[in-house]
């Protein structure tokens, strides 16, 4: 956001401004709104409240009536359209409105009856973030990256993103939990819920290091690599978690691009091994802050 455009790539971007294919992911319009908002804050030029306020507009408009968020608006006919907390998609969102909401200065020029629809998505996003939390034999675990947007149940996204219990993700949604002020006894069972199973689904004794391997080129990459990764022995290792876990067993697992399950991220496609987070420390996080959130709320 902060490049300096040439001409040309300025004229490509307005060229392609009307292109209805908006995603959420990866930190993506959301981050561009606050960026907007700070902007106005400094500089006070109109056309940054403005792009700012659209902006908000269209990311309320994207909402499910159920609370939810998709990965791309307008919707497509794909995986795209399921409720999306892979790489901090509706969180992000989520954490977006709280910062209107607590009257964060740089979004001091959001109107009322803006603030009064801010107030409606935002809690309806609360009641989809609890109702997707994965529940097994009366038991609430955490949940997966994506969940149907109809049943709210763990969903397929790309093929190596399966229905599971999700960690990684997880983790993140739970510390946003945490994050507010006087949460209700669903959310209060909700974070202790998460946090007993990041206590279960401990890893010990193995940590994921990168080491340098044969130079290859991978048809989806644009430049060549000579890193590998690889998982370690190491008794003195900090627990670890698994990104996926395979729903009723619990097994970790790890998959390739043609949706294999595999047991060990040794068995992955280079390619994938090295391209995506199949470990995780943010559980940590959660049990880190969990006895000082429970003193305070519980």
């Amino acid at each position: 956001m902060r490049a300096i455009l040439t001409d040309a790539q300025k004229e490509q971007i307005l060229n392609s401004k009307n292109l209805a294919h908006t995603t959420f992911d990866n930190g993506t319009t959301f981050s561009q709104i606050k960026y907007l908002a700070q902007t106005y804050e400094k500089i006070k030029d109109e056309k940054y409240k403005d792009a700012a306020l659209r902006g908000i507009d269209f990311t309320l408009a994207a909402q499910y009536a159920n609370g939810g968020w998709p990965q791309f608006y307008p919707l497509e006919d794909k995986y795209t359209k399921h409720i999306t907390f892979n790489d901090g998609a509706m969180i992000g969102i989520m954490s977006m409105l709280k910062e209107i909401l607590d009257n964060k200065s740089y979004f001091a020029f959001v109107d009322l009856p803006r603030m009064e629809k801010i107030k409606i998505a935002f809690d309806k996003g609360i009641e989809c973030i609890l109702k997707c939390q994965i529940r097994e034999d009366g038991r609430l675990l955490s949940w997966c990256q994506q969940h149907d947007e109809i049943t709210f149940l763990p969903a397929k996204a790309r093929a190596y993103e399966l229905p599971s219990i999700c960690n990684d993700e997880g983790a993140e949604i739970t510390l946003f939990l945490m994050s507010l002020g006087n949460p209700s006894p669903e959310i209060i069972n909700a974070v202790e819920s998460a946090a007993k199973w990041f206590e279960e689904s401990k890893i010990y004794g193995i940590r994921v290091e990168e080491i340098n391997s044969t130079e290859v080129k991978f048809e989806s990459r644009t430049s060549k690599t000579n890193k590998d990764k690889v998982v370690v022995k190491d008794a003195n290792a900090p627990a670890i978690w698994a990104r996926y876990y395979q729903l009723k067993t619990h097994k970790p697992f790890f998959s390739n691009r043609n949706g294999e399950i595999l047991e060990t991220m040794a068995e992955v496609d280079r390619e994938r091994r090295i391209g995506y987070g199949w470990y995780t420390y943010r559980p940590q996080k959660v049990l880190n802050k969990l006895p000082k959130w429970q003193k305070k709320w519980k």
